[in-house]
C-alpha cells in the first residue's frame, strides 16, 4: 500500500527554506488556537459582551478548522498541496489584519471563522508537505519536528499572550502573524514543492465531491458543537438533539464514501488495518492526555494549594520533556520497530500517570511533581512521532493530503472528547474523587492506545 517517495534526493540545506515556511505557519495556526484565551477578559470588555460569548472568539475559530480539515485535505490530493497551503497561509494572514482591526463582536467573529479556514488549509496539508520535503529514510525527522512544533507552540501560547499583553493591547495577538505570515508565503511560494506529477493526472482528473464536502462540514460541526455545549454546561436537550443529529447525518456520510471511488472520508484508508488501528491510537492517546492536562491543575492548585504561577510552571516538565524526546524517538525508528516504540511510550506515560495518583494526600513539593510530568512527557514524546510515522506510511502518496487530514481531526477528536470526559466527571463526582476518576480514566485510555499500537504489524523497519 505504499508508495514510493518522490523526493528520493539527498536531504540537505537547500531544503531548509520550504521546512521553516511550513513550520513557521505551523507555529501560527497551533498559537492562535490558545494564545487568545488569556485575552478574552479585555475582549469581552471591549466589545461589550458577556465571558460566555467571548468564548465564542476561540469556539469558532477551532470548529472551523475541525468542520473543513478533510474537506481541504482532498483539495490537496486533488490538485496541489503547496497551492492550498499557499492559499491558507494568504486567507490566515489576511484574517489576522482583519482581526486586528475589528470595529465590534461580529466582526471579530467573522474574522476569526475566517483564520479557520486558513489555518484548516495549512493544517491539513502539512504533513503532506513534510512528507515531500523529506526523503523516506529522514521522515521520521520531519515529522518530530512537526510534533515538537504543535507541543512547543500549545505550551507557549499562554506566556507569549501574557507577554504581549503585558506591554501592549490585544489587537498585537493578530498583529505579531502579519510578517511571518508573509514571509511564509514568499518562502513557500519559491520553494515548497508540488505533487507528483503522475498522481496529479490520474488523482486530479476527478471533480472535486461538493455533496461530501457539505455533509462533512455537518457532521462535525454539529458533533463538535453539541460536544462543546457539554463541556460548557449549555442546555443539555438541544445538545443531545444536536448529537443525534449529527450520528444520523453521519451513518448516512459514511454510507455514501463507501460507495465512492475517491472518498473524501477516507474509508479506503480505513480498510488498511494498519492505519485504522493508528488512527484509534491518536485518538485513544489524545483523549489521555487532554484529559490528564485539563485536571491536573486543579489538582496542583485546589488540593496541594500551590498558586497559579506555580501551577502553570509545573505543567512545564510535561512539554519541555516531550520536546527533547521526539527528535531522539525519530531517529530511533529509523532503525527500530515504530509500533513497539510507540507502546512502548504509551506504557511510560501511563506510568507517569500512575506515579501521579500515588501522590500523597498532602505535604507535595514541586519536585515531586516535576519529575512526575516529566515523565508523562517523555512517554509521549516516544509514543507521538513513530505513532505519526506509522500512519502516514501506511497510506499511499497521493492520498497523503487525507491522511494529513485524518490525523489533525484524530487530535482535534481526542482533545474534545478528553474535555468533554472531564466537564462530565466533575459534574457528577465530588471534588475529593473527581481529579482521581479523571486521571483513572486518562489512565484505561492510555492502556488502551498501548494494546492498539502493539497489535499494529507492520515491518520490524519502515523508514
Amino acid at each position: 500500500m505504499c508508495d514510493s517517495v518522490p523526493n528520493t534526493s539527498s536531504f540537505s540545506i537547500r531544503s531548509y527554506p520550504a521546512i521553516f515556511a511550513v513550520m513557521m505557519v505551523l507555529v501560527m495556526t497551533v498559537l492562535d488556537g490558545t494564545i487568545v484565551n488569556v485575552a478574552l477578559p479585555v475582549l469581552s470588555s471591549d466589545f461589550g459582551v458577556s465571558d460566555s460569548n467571548a468564548v465564542w472568539i476561540v469556539t469558532i475559530y477551532q470548529l472551523i478548522i475541525t468542520m473543513l480539515l478533510i474537506p481541504v485535505s482532498a483539495i490537496g490530493d486533488k490538485g496541489s498541496y503547496r497551492l492550498t497551503f499557499l492559499t491558507g497561509t494568504l486567507i490566515f494572514t489576511v484574517a489576522s489584519i482583519g482581526c486586528a482591526l475589528s470595529p465590534n463582536f461580529e466582526w471579530v467573529l467573522a474574522t476569526r471563522a475566517l483564520q479557520g479556514v486558513g489555518a484548516a488549509c495549512i493544517m491539513g496539508v502539512n504533513i503532506a508537505l513534510t512528507r515531500l520535503i523529506y526523503p523516506k529514510k529522514v521522515l521520521g525527522r520531519g515529522l518530530a519536528l512537526n510534533a515538537m512544533v504543535i507541543a512547543i507552540s500549545t505550551a507557549a501560547g499562554p506566556t507569549i499572550a501574557g507577554s504581549v499583553l503585558s506591554v501592549a493591547s490585544w489587537h498585537w495577538l493578530f498583529l505579531i502573524n502579519i510578517p511571518f505570515g508573509i514571509a511564509a508565503f514568499l518562502i513557500g511560494k519559491a520553494k515548497l514543492p508540488e505533487n507528483p506529477q503522475n498522481d496529479r493526472e490520474s488523482y486530479g482528473k476527478k471533480g472535486f465531491d461538493w455533496i461530501s464536502a457539505f455533509e462533512n462540514m455537518v457532521v462535525f460541526g454539529l458533533l463538535f458543537y453539541a460536544l462543546g455545549m457539554f463541556s460548557r454546561k449549555g442546555d443539555p436537550w438541544l445538545a443531545t438533539a444536536l448529537l443525534t443529529i449529527g450520528l444520523v447525518v453521519g451513518v448516512a456520510y459514511i454510507k455514501r464514501q463507501l460507495g465512492l471511488q475517491d472518498p473524501m472520508l477516507p474509508v479506503d484508508l480505513f480498510r488498511s488495518k494498519l492505519f485504522s488501528l493508528s488512527i484509534l491510537t491518536s485518538v485513544g492517546s489524545f483523549i489521555a492526555q487532554n484529559i490528564a492536562m485539563i485536571s491536573l491543575p486543579f489538582l496542583f492548585h485546589d488540593r496541594y494549594g500551590f498558586s497559579e504561577i506555580t501551577t502553570g510552571l509545573m505543567m512545564t516538565p510535561w512539554s519541555l520533556a516531550t520536546m527533547a524526546v521526539s527528535p531522539l524517538a525519530a531517529r530511533f525508528v529509523e532503525r527500530h520497530n515504530p509500533e513497539k516504540t510507540a507502546a512502548c511510550g504509551m506504557g511510560m506515560y501511563a506510568l507517569g500517570i500512575v506515579s501521579l495518583l500515588l501522590l500523597p494526600s498532602a505535604g507535595v513539593s514541586p519536585w515531586q511533581i516535576a519529575w512526575r510530568m516529566a515523565l508523562c512527557g517523555i512517554g509521549f514524546g516516544m509514543f507521538q512521532t513513530p505513532n505519526n510515522i506509522v500512519m502516514v506510511i501506511a497510506t499511499p502518496i497521493r492520498r497523503s493530503g487525507s491522511a494529513g487530514g485524518m490525523q489533525s481531526t484524530a487530535r482535534l477528536v481526542g482533545q474534545t472528547l478528553g474535555a468533554t470526559i472531564v466537564t462530565m466527571v466533575f459534574a457528577v463526582t465530588a471534588f475529593e474523587i473527581s481529579i482521581s476518576c479523571c486521571l483513572y480514566t486518562a489512565l484505561s485510555f492510555a492502556i488502551l492506545a498501548g494494546v492498539f499500537s502493539i497489535s499494529r504489524k507492520s515491518s520490524e523497519h519502515l523508514l
